[in-house]
């Protein structure tokens, strides 16, 4: 039986649940869920790393949805007073894919769910450039303080809309402390695009423009820092599209500019 209520403990679930018509069942959700509009109106229970649990259970959820370890210890917690709980923890595209056929499977959507995954997919895949496109070397920055490069489905994004990921080998590490990069290395690595897009605040591209020696990156001598919005490109599910398609843009003004 489908579960009749469902609380959503992150942003993309929200969207997933929503999107493949589950969303009459979700009864709280994520304060950082911003699509579509319609789920701002349920009740929030969670941050990310954080959740009210006694609201949680007040809503007397059949299901709770979340994704990532860093949840770990909300999902015990819950699991722990007896309620069904699912964390996907998907860090590349494939594997977004299946948590959102997936998620569509558990709240008793499993057709909508795999033409949702398919429509993601083929959404993203639909951004690549022409053959013989020039590929922008790209610094992807998730986070300042430290420097934090790109997780996997990023370095794919940014690959999948015709650019160079300058930290490829940071790509399959799952945790952001081991994505740390270090000033002196983007400085070497010479980025012609830098795109920031800090989880949870604004990226201050001036402030990126103004770290000692970084006067001299292509990037900022040719004034091609850009930001991304964070719903659109750190929330692994189907508002990757955004992010892709945005990606897409920023590489496309690059090229016709050379």
């Amino acid at each position: 039986m489908a579960p009749q209520r469902i609380v959503c403990l992150t942003a993309e679930t929200t969207e997933i649940a929503f999107a493949v018509e589950a969303g009459e069942r979700v009864v709280g959700v994520s304060g950082y869920a911003v699509r579509p509009p319609a789920a701002r109106k349920k009740p929030k229970v969670a941050a990310f790393q954080t959740a009210h649990i006694d609201r949680i259970l007040a809503l007397k959820p059949d299901l709770v949805l979340g994704f990532s370890d860093l949840q770990a210890d909300i999902a015990a917690e819950l699991i722990r007073a007896g309620v069904n709980v699912l964390i996907t923890n998907q860090r590349t595209l494939a594997e977004t894919y299946d948590a959102i056929a997936l998620i569509g499977a558990v709240v008793g959507e499993p057709t909508a769910g795999r033409k949702l995954a398919d429509a993601t997919r083929a959404a993203i895949e639909a951004v690549a450039p022409p053959p013989g496109a020039a590929r922008p070397r790209v610094y992807f920055e998730e986070w300042d303080e430290p420097l934090i490069s790109g997780i996997a489905w990023v370095s794919e994004l940014i690959a999948m809309a015709g650019g160079e990921d300058i930290f490829p080998e940071f790509r399959w590490q799952k945790r952001a402390p081991d994505r740390v990069v270090s000033p002196e290395d983007v400085i070497l690595r010479d980025p012609e695009i830098i795109i920031a897009s800090w989880c949870g605040k604004k990226a201050r591209l001036e402030k990126i423009a103004a770290r000692p020696g970084w006067d001299s990156v292509a990037a900022v001598t040719a004034k091609e820092l850009h930001e991304i919005k964070a719903p659109d490109v750190l929330q692994p599910g189907p508002s990757l599209i955004h992010g892709a398609w945005e990606m897409a843009r920023i590489f496309t003004t690059w090229e016709a500019g050379r």
